[in-house]
């Protein structure tokens, strides 16, 4: 843990709690971040627990933020700097921080599933760590004893055997299970999410629990869940996740879409690893820590089309196979109405939807003609697709072909090549004697496809191709006959 006491956080953390305790105070580091440092990992923030209530901590402090008063939340902001060389703050580069600082309390009911209806403070620690939500987010931490000592047995205090489920890989609900998510849904979708990214088991009763209760999960925001899912796919176990999220009966509720991908067979000349369950297993199993999101929530939806449109093989037709004739269309329509019942951002959706609706379109690559390669090019954040392609094709047949060549070309195609600055527009068609139309479109995309294909380099050129193919403007036809 020492490595840490330097960095930023951990410094704004410790003087807040050195001013709690010289204030008569007690005072612990808590949850998440006792738990990282014990496991060896880099907590991403340092928050409080102690016996001052809100009023005491504002009091204390001369910025704080009110973000959860009424449950006991502050959020404090300190200044420090972000070169914290021998522990010392850097003023001329300030960093603005800010640290969640919870007054111990005891939880009343929570009759939404979600907050307590009310709460009552207390002074004692061991009270409460007892509504936390796992016993590995429920110990405590003493920094300043363990910076004396360097012994985490004397500055640990671990009221629920968190320490004895991290050493078992064991994701375990304090107290009754059932009781815990009952009071929050949300703690659900934390177990799961816990368990596939620490590689953890679930208890077996905390998972008997989470199976009973699983269908009040939507009593969740959408938003909440939304996020929950994310975090699953981009902690870098997106498979273990899913498969935790089936196991515990949470996927059906959350994501009923996904589900029916279970059992949906596919051609094996394309698809040897299975069903279409399996197949989108395999590539979420790909996904690194940190993946983008939209590729990720692409890459889960990339084939969620094919249920509905299955077609068993034609015992007429001699060999014939399995198809999911339109299954990309039909997925991106599927996609967006689940993305809108998530409420993701219309900019994600966009994208997601895009990544579904596009992802066939690869076994054409090597065959397009080069303006319809070009236009390929131009999507949006067209490297997202590429890489939805290359573990797809993992996922699958291991075929790399297409994606190579798709990549070359990408790659040593200049954004001049693929967008070039247009060498007619309409204002030129309209200047020419056309008059604006539905044919306008046609010659414009017919203008731009020669210019793509370097089948005409100037404006003079491509005018002539236009006349030839779509004939002379009526405005200089009529000025010829009437001369």
């Amino acid at each position: 843990m020492l490595r840490h006491v330097h960095s930023p956080r951990y410094l704004a953390a410790f003087a807040i709690l050195r001013t709690l305790r010289d204030a008569g105070h007690q005072a612990y580091f808590a949850g998440g971040c006792v738990r990282d440092l014990l496991l060896g990992d880099d907590p991403k923030d340092f928050d409080v627990a102690t016996s001052a209530t809100p009023d005491q901590v504002v009091a204390l402090f001369p910025r704080t933020q009110a973000v959860g008063v009424h449950f006991g939340v502050i959020l404090v902001l300190s200044d420090l700097s972000t070169d914290v060389s021998e522990g010392k703050a850097d003023a001329s580069q300030p960093e603005r921080i800010a640290t969640e600082v919870a007054t111990f309390r005891h939880d009343g009911v929570y009759s939404d599933g979600r907050r307590p209806d009310t709460v009552r403070y207390s002074t004692e620690a061991r009270e409460d760590v007892q509504r936390r939500d796992f016993t590995i987010n429920g110990m405590l931490l003493d920094p300043v004893v363990y910076q004396a000592t360097r012994n985490l047995k004397l500055s640990v205090l671990d009221y629920v055997e968190g320490r004895k489920d991290l050493a078992a890989h064991t994701i375990r609900a304090i107290g009754d299970p059932a009781t815990r998510f009952a009071e929050d849904k949300l703690r659900m979708l934390r177990a799961v999410r816990f368990a596939a990214r620490l590689n953890f088991k679930i208890a077996p009763a905390t998972l008997a629990a989470i199976r009973q209760q699983a269908e009040s999960v939507t009593q969740v925001s959408r938003e909440r869940i939304r996020e929950e899912l994310t975090r699953m796919l981009t902690d870098g176990h997106a498979r273990r996740a899913f498969e935790l999220l089936h196991d515990s009966r949470l996927l059906e509720h959350v994501l009923p879409e996904v589900t029916r991908l279970r059992g949906v067979a596919q051609p094996p000349q394309f698809h040897p690893e299975g069903d279409v369950w399996v197949h989108t297993l395999l590539l979420l199993e790909q996904f690194p820590t940190g993946v983008c999101p939209t590729l990720a929530w692409g890459a889960l939806l990339h084939d969620i089309g094919k249920p509905a449109t299955y077609q068993p093989p034609d015992p007429a037709i001699p060999n014939d196979r399995i198809r999911f004739n339109g299954h990309a269309d039909v997925g991106a329509r599927i996609a967006e109405l689940l993305l809108e019942r998530l409420r993701f951002s219309r900019e994600d959706i966009d994208q997601i939807v895009a990544l579904v609706k596009n992802h066939m379109r690869f076994a054409d690559v090597e065959h397009m003609r080069e303006a319809t390669l070009k236009r390929f090019f131009r999507l949006p954040r067209f490297p997202e697709h590429l890489e939805l392609h290359r573990i797809d094709c993992n996922a699958a047949h291991g075929d790399l072909r297409l994606y190579d060549f798709a990549k070359q070309r990408y790659e040593t195609a200049t954004p001049e090549k693929i967008r070039p600055r247009l060498l007619v527009t309409g204002r030129d068609l309209i200047a020419a004697g056309y008059r604006p139309g539905t044919q306008f479109k046609q010659m414009l995309e017919a203008a731009e496809d020669a210019q793509l294909e370097n089948q005409v380099t100037s404006r003079t050129e491509a005018m002539k191709l236009l006349r030839e193919r779509f004939g002379a403007p009526p405005q200089a036809f009529s000025t010829l006959t009437s001369a």
